[in-house]
């Protein structure tokens, strides 16, 4: 717990942390809305504050499903902080950067938390949280059966998309040529991936007026 204690130390963190282990529920009770924190097998790991140009671009992902996803009536969308428990015997209680959970699984979500996997995860990452998206959380959302998982790298340049395959195993899906990329769990939505990297961002509107939705 000593990296912890200071990583929440680093970060300015003033709320005292948990003693040694602690239930997924302890972790709910102890959380809070200004506490950005994961449950990782009964420990609390401190997430680091966003940097600018990360928070941009969740915010026009997050507005870009949101509105497609209530026009087409398919499901909702969550950013964090919002927790994901994930299923099975991987103890975790990850926040995603977006999530979208489909009207299916809608009974799923709880007030504070989804119950389980959502449909699609985005995760935009930060050069603290390079490792733990591109490894960790790539391994426990294929295991958990997160249908499709949007790796988003601002500082690179660099946009991954994963689906789950049949074999429940994911599989790169490449933009086509064109640098777009169609999703499977939103039928019709597609993404081009070089809004992620203009400065300063297109806004929501015009990307739609892109894709022929207003």
């Amino acid at each position: 717990m000593s990296d912890v204690r200071e990583a929440a130390s680093r970060y300015q963190t003033t709320k005292p942390l948990p003693a040694g282990r602690i239930t997924f529920e302890e972790f709910l009770a102890w959380c809070d809305e200004d506490t950005r924190a994961e449950w990782v097998d009964g420990e609390v790991i401190i997430l680091t504050p966003a940097a600018s140009k990360h928070q941009k671009i969740i915010m026009l992902l997050s507005s870009l499903l949101r509105e497609f996803a209530l026009l087409k009536n398919l499901g909702e969308i969550l950013t964090a902080p919002f927790l994901v428990r994930l299923p099975g015997t991987l103890r975790r209680g990850r926040e995603p950067d977006i999530l979208f959970v489909s009207n299916e699984k809608l009974p799923f979500l709880k007030e504070t938390y989804m119950d389980g996997a959502p449909d699609l995860i985005v995760e935009v990452t930060s050069p603290e949280s390079l490792v733990r998206d591109r490894e960790e959380k790539y391994v426990e959302y294929e295991a958990s059966g997160v249908r499709e998982y949007w790796l988003i790298d601002p500082d690179r340049q660099q946009a991954e998309f994963f689906r789950l395959g049949e074999n429940g195993r994911y599989r790169t899906i490449w933009p086509d040529q064109n640098g777009i990329y169609h999703s499977e769990v939103l039928p019709g939505f597609w993404l081009k991936v070089d809004w992620l990297w203009q400065d300063p961002l297109p806004s929501a509107i015009a990307c739609f007026k892109e894709m022929g939705l207003i």
